[in-house]
């Protein structure tokens, strides 16, 4: 099998949901809420992977659409919506290519998404791109991580298990990292496996190296100016308390002039 040159693909997609488990309680959830309260409808979820958050609103009257790199992840995003008698637009592009037929008056990026763009130049075209795709006064609205901070450990590890419900078997993802000082990136490897009466059945490994571009809350904001955003607005976390200078999640809004 030729490895697509996107990340969430195979097995991944197959039980990514059955990994997160109830994400109803997320607190990204509530505070994109609070955000589209303010700004409006309507409102495009980028890497709206299989639904987690398109298909929440959507349930909730809000006029939202959806776009993913990965055609797994949308076609997956629309069997969840066909369960739900839910009819979502979706669409398959890049966030640096973003071209769809209307604008809106909220963009959130999800997840800290665009930390996955690496090659310099990247992040700033995707964020001219949600620009452009906004309505004047529109908000947009990304988290982002500090991956790593001088005395953390470099590498780590975690396991995550969950047990298929048609036949018991068990689904485990084990993920590893890396975070490099020099290039502030980190590199990830995830084992899938599905295990059935104690043998491994299937396996697949999703490798990249380099994963993920850890951001400064200053280069997230300059990211914003960068492309135009004012009135930017910087919170701790999920919420709308003031950031912190020790905060290594924090949310970046940005309004369309």
């Amino acid at each position: 099998m030729t490895t697509p040159n996107y990340e969430y693909y195979g097995l991944m997609v197959r039980y990514w949901d059955l990994l997160r488990g109830d994400t109803s309680n997320w607190s990204d959830r509530f505070f994109y809420l609070d955000v589209i309260r303010k700004s409006g409808q309507p409102v495009l979820d980028v890497g709206c992977s299989s639904g987690r958050l398109i298909l929440d609103y959507l349930s909730q009257g809000i006029d939202i659409d959806g776009v993913d790199i990965s055609p797994e992840m949308i076609s997956l995003c629309k069997q969840n919506a066909e369960r739900k008698g839910l009819k979502p637009n979706l669409y398959i592009q890049s966030m640096t290519e973003l071209n769809l037929p209307r604008k809106y008056r909220t963009i959130l990026v999800p997840s800290s998404s665009i930390q996955l763009l690496l090659e310099p130049g990247l992040p700033l075209q995707a964020m001219k791109r949600f620009y452009d795709h906004l309505e004047p006064g529109g908000a947009l609205v990304s988290p982002f991580m500090t991956l790593w901070k001088e005395g953390d450990p470099l590498e780590g590890e975690f396991t995550r298990e969950a047990i298929r419900p048609e036949d018991g078997a068990t689904i485990r993802r084990t993920g590893w990292s890396r975070f490099n000082p020099e290039t502030q990136m980190e590199d990830t490897r995830d084992t899938w496996q599905v295990i059935k009466d104690g043998q491994v059945i299937e396996s697949e490994v999703h490798e990249q190296a380099p994963a993920t571009l850890s951001y400064t809350q200053a280069e997230a904001v300059a990211l914003f100016e960068g492309a135009g955003f004012k009135d930017i607005q910087i919170f701790s976390g999920f919420t709308f308390d003031p950031v912190k200078p020790e905060d290594t999640l924090f949310s970046v809004i940005g309004i369309k002039p």
